[in-house]
């Protein structure tokens, strides 16, 4: 019984993913034809978000970590670790003065009508061919260069092995933050690996605890940025795992 009600709480995702995207899909494509009016796309797609979020009964606690702010007049490069879909929604209602651009797979822009929101707030990249991950920097850059943020999960994917806490990151987040001289805010999503995995029996709404863990210079040594922040992250998550 359990997992056809979470089959149904699954389906009850699709239907309203669908129907915001058939409502907002024709202002997102005529407000993201100019980089330069993409902040006003992201009023859209964040709403698409919030509906998402709150809709499939998840809310959030933000716990800050450190004393730094985020700044509404300062670009940023977001990254968290990733382990459901929700992830980039959650990302978005947390900005609502930072649109955002993620770095997402290509092979989620065949999936018909969703691709019309996908294709708007992500670079596409084909993780098996290097001249795409390459050409992710240049990319990365004109959007920084129209005042968007970029949101890049730095583990590369979702870990296959459910029992990794948190997988190795690859540099592309560092790289960019030193090459275009933006900080780095580093987040922590605890919860979500339960409430909505990518087994779709499995899951239920609740709190989400989403931790800012700390707001990182630009710095040239990205190796230590890199492990700086995988350090803070996975430490998180571990204390987050002790309480349960």
């Amino acid at each position: 019984m359990k997992k056809i009600l979470n089959y149904l709480w699954r389906a009850w995702f699709l239907f309203l993913a669908f129907l915001f995207i058939l409502i907002f899909g024709l202002p997102v494509i005529l407000l993201s034809i100019k980089e330069s009016h993409f902040k006003y796309a992201y009023i859209f797609i964040r709403w698409w978000c919030i509906i998402l979020f709150y809709g499939m009964g998840f809310r959030y606690e933000l716990i800050k970590k450190t004393e730094k702010s985020i700044d509404k007049k300062r670009q940023y490069i977001f990254i968290s670790n990733h382990t459901s879909i929700i992830d980039i929604m959650l990302m978005s209602v947390l900005h609502p003065h930072h649109p955002l651009c993620f770095i997402g797979k290509k092979e989620l822009a065949n999936i018909p009508v969703f691709s019309i929101i996908y294709k708007r707030i992500c670079i596409l990249v084909d993780r098996k061919d290097p001249r795409s991950r390459a050409d992710v920097y240049r990319r990365a850059a004109e959007k920084m260069n129209h005042g968007q943020n970029i949101v890049i999960f730095p583990e590369g994917g979702v870990p296959d092995d459910s029992s990794i806490i948190l997988d190795t990151f690859k540099d592309g987040a560092f790289i960019l933050s030193a090459k275009h001289d933006f900080p780095i805010a580093v987040y922590t999503f605890a919860g979500l690996k339960e409430m909505f995995p990518f087994d779709y029996s499995k899951g239920f709404p609740g709190k989400v605890q989403v931790y800012l863990n700390e707001i990182l210079e630009p710095s040239a040594n990205t190796q230590e940025l890199k492990l700086i922040s995988h350090n803070e992250i996975k430490k998180t998550l571990t204390e987050y795992f002790e309480t349960k």
